[in-house]
């Protein structure tokens, strides 16, 4: 029998990614389109929605699209638009990184939104529906940049537990709490929340036309980018880790419990009847190349024993401030004394950003996570020989390679979850 059919859809920074796989999670179809090639405006939701409609109807042509059985949807977690009661948006979108600048709004959210609430800073969602709220009076839904494209799929603009995360949701009581109503957020005004992977309806018949799809194809709830690359990777089960090494160093690992700590600022995505949960250091490849080319970094790591380790108890950071897994915005850099060997200094560097990653665990484990059982990598650094070897020796569990790098990846598993049963 022809094997059923399962898509992810990646909406990032640049451009929308569409992958299709088959019930053995075999990629059956993949395709991508740059923002840049349907308009200027990288805040213009008409923008995302033609990159998307580009890379899955390339999809949909190369398959069998009537054994498309669900799709779903990731966005970049904490961006935000208004909308009216027909889902049309008012206005360009806040993205994750744009910061409100009306103090008086985040005063508001950081009196009344718990300690443990993520909604707490100036890019959080719940400040930017608060701005939304006081500057659209229209406004019929403030929703996250998922739950439009999901709408757009099925007409019903919900959310999900992980996007909802930074505009107040409590993931642990489930619900969009009290203290957002004390705070002023008009509640009626967010959308209904389900778990990730959760069926939300089905296609609209414009839509099944348009891309050759069965009426009866659903749409499940999404999720974060962020946590779409994770379940990409491979992690299934409570102490599967990730790390990521870009410019800094990110760590999550699956728990059987939510784990929160704001001060370190690491707080839990529900996710597939698990919890993810994370933290962020300053450290990482940025610090690197505050000393380094890369292709000295390339040169000087063919002469590194990652075995013979040189204890030089390096923190390496770029600027003094960290937060986790040490939370101290005055933490100054560890970077003496410093080897007359180049080779050396940058091992002995190495071995500073692979003790913080074993300290970033152990703080995770310490607040209640579960034991680390194994790590996959992904970002520029991840590459690096003997830096991989230094971090299997530190951590002392096997370092996996990534199932897959895209996070469209992980939202097409998202949406073979969410059939598993129906």
């Amino acid at each position: 029998m022809p094997s059923d059919i399962f898509i992810g859809i990646d909406l990032g920074t640049t451009g929308a990614r569409v992958i299709a796989i088959d019930e053995d999670a075999v990629v059956v179809g993949e395709a991508k389109s740059a923002l840049s090639d349907h308009g200027s405006n990288h805040r213009d939701p008409m923008c995302w929605w033609a990159a998307i409609q580009t890379a899955l109807s390339t999809v949909t042509k190369n398959i069998d699209a009537g054994r498309v059985q669900a799709l779903c949807v990731d966005g970049t977690s904490g961006t935000i638009l208004p909308i009216d009661a027909a889902g049309r948006p008012l206005a360009d979108a806040r993205m994750y990184n744009d910061a409100c600048e009306d103090s008086a709004i985040l005063a508001t959210i950081s009196k009344h939104a718990v300690a443990e609430s993520a909604a707490h800073g100036a890019t959080s969602g719940a400040a930017k529906a608060l701005t939304f709220q006081n500057s659209n009076p229209e406004m019929a839904m403030v929703v996250h940049q998922a739950d439009w494209i999901a709408g757009q799929l099925s007409g019903l603009y919900g959310s999900d537990d992980n996007n909802a995360l930074k505009t107040g949701y409590d993931s642990v009581q489930r619900c969009w709490p009290e203290w957002m109503a004390q705070a002023g957020i008009n509640r009626t005004l967010l959308p209904f929340v389900r778990e990730p992977g959760t069926v939300l309806g089905h296609v609209l018949p414009d839509i099944a036309a348009e891309f050759g799809l069965l009426t009866r194809t659903k749409v499940v709830a999404g999720t974060t980018d962020g946590c779409a690359a994770f379940l990409a990777t491979g992690a299934l089960k409570p102490g599967d880790g990730m790390t990521s090494i870009g410019t800094t160093l990110v760590l999550k690992v699956i728990s059987d419990r939510p784990i929160f700590d704001p001060e370190s600022g690491i707080y839990s995505h529900r996710l597939l009847g698990n919890w993810l949960a994370g933290g962020a250091s300053n450290t990482g490849g940025g610090v690197l190349l505050e000393h380094f080319t890369p292709s000295e970094i390339e040169h000087l790591s063919t002469q590194i024993n990652p075995e013979t380790p040189l204890g030089l108890d390096y923190y390496p950071l770029r600027a003094p401030g960290e937060r986790f897994p040490i939370s101290d915005p005055q933490l100054p850099p560890k970077l003496s004394p410093r080897p007359d060997d180049p080779a050396d200094f940058l091992k002995a560097m190495l071995e500073g950003i692979a003790g913080i990653e074993a300290l970033g665990y152990a703080k995770l484990r310490e607040l209640g996570g579960p034991r680390l059982t194994s790590v996959r990598t992904v970002g520029g650094a991840a590459q690096n020989e003997p830096l991989t070897a230094i971090r299997a020796r530190l951590l002392g569990v096997p370092i996996n390679p990534p199932v897959h790098l895209e996070a469209a990846y992980g939202s097409a598993l998202l949406a073979k979850s969410g059939m598993a049963g129906q």
